[in-house]
């Protein structure tokens, strides 16, 4: 069967979503609808939606400028939004490599689209779930030199991992894989800022069918574990590296109710 064949458009899926909160047409009725219903009880959503982008954008600047990374691999990469990973990163170093994971056939159709790489770069694509590590790791060697650097990025994945996947293992099992000098780079929602306004998206995300799993501060900081933070730390996404903003915008009316932070491996 084709990746098209697979899409199942009778449930919202998070990365179409995400897609049509980031003001993306790669989504269908039922992705807009949950969307829609929670802009009616959070009215700042896509700006949050938007903060977390702007987070890997920052974050990726950094690596590839100051942090020196050259490879990165991205896991739960969803609908490609410009300017993209690989955008960014080839901007700034033209060689760099990187690869993208994602389990939603959607994205499959538009992986030619991430595949346009500068000539010195690569860019690839894998379609796996973050709950096949070993695959993942496989595949993305076919293209990443595993002696070298890699930094894994996970955003906004973590908190669609529920406690039954244990969500932490699963990272602890892609970091340990990846050779000293690597980052991760996390994402992940949670309740600490603004209780009520998530438990309400938790619930319409369940009633969706879809898994969203708010965590602690605490909880969050175990996924860096034994990982050394770049300053300043795990920070509400707002707060990391400001001064690498590039055309983003604010809203005071929104809580920004992720932490986020790139940690490097010893």
């Amino acid at each position: 069967m084709t990746g098209a064949a697979r899409i199942d458009t009778s449930a919202p899926h998070p990365a179409r979503v995400y897609d049509w909160f980031l003001g993306g047409k790669d989504n269908y009725p039922v992705d807009e609808e949950l969307g829609r219903r929670i802009m009616s009880v959070d009215g700042t959503a896509r700006h949050i939606a938007r903060t977390n982008r702007w987070f890997m954008q920052r974050a990726t600047r950094w690596l590839a400028g100051p942090g020196g990374v050259r490879q990165f691999l991205d896991v739960g990469t969803g609908i490609p939004t410009e300017p993209n990973l690989h955008q960014i990163a080839q901007g700034i170093a033209p060689e760099c490599r990187v690869v993208y994971t994602d389990n939603d056939p959607v994205v499959l159709k538009h992986a030619e689209a991430l595949l346009c790489s500068t000539r010195e770069g690569a860019t690839d694509y894998v379609q796996a779930d973050v709950r096949e590590p070993g695959r993942i790791l496989k595949e993305a060697r076919q293209t990443l030199d595993s002696t070298r650097p890699v930094a894994l990025s996970l955003v906004a994945l973590t908190h669609f991992i529920g406690d039954e996947d244990d969500p932490h293992t699963l990272v602890e099992s892609l970091v340990d894989a990846l050779p000293s000098g690597s980052y991760l780079v996390l994402s992940q929602l949670t309740a600490d800022f603004d209780p009520e306004a998530v438990a309400r998206g938790v619930e319409l995300y369940r009633a969706g069918g879809v898994t969203l799993a708010p965590r602690s501060r605490a909880e969050i900081a175990r996924f860096f574990d034994g990982l050394t933070p770049v300053e300043p730390g795990l920070v509400q996404l707002t707060d990391w590296h400001p001064e690498l903003a590039v055309d983003e915008s604010t809203d005071e009316n929104a809580v920004i109710s992720l932490y986020g932070a790139v940690a490097r491996k010893p």
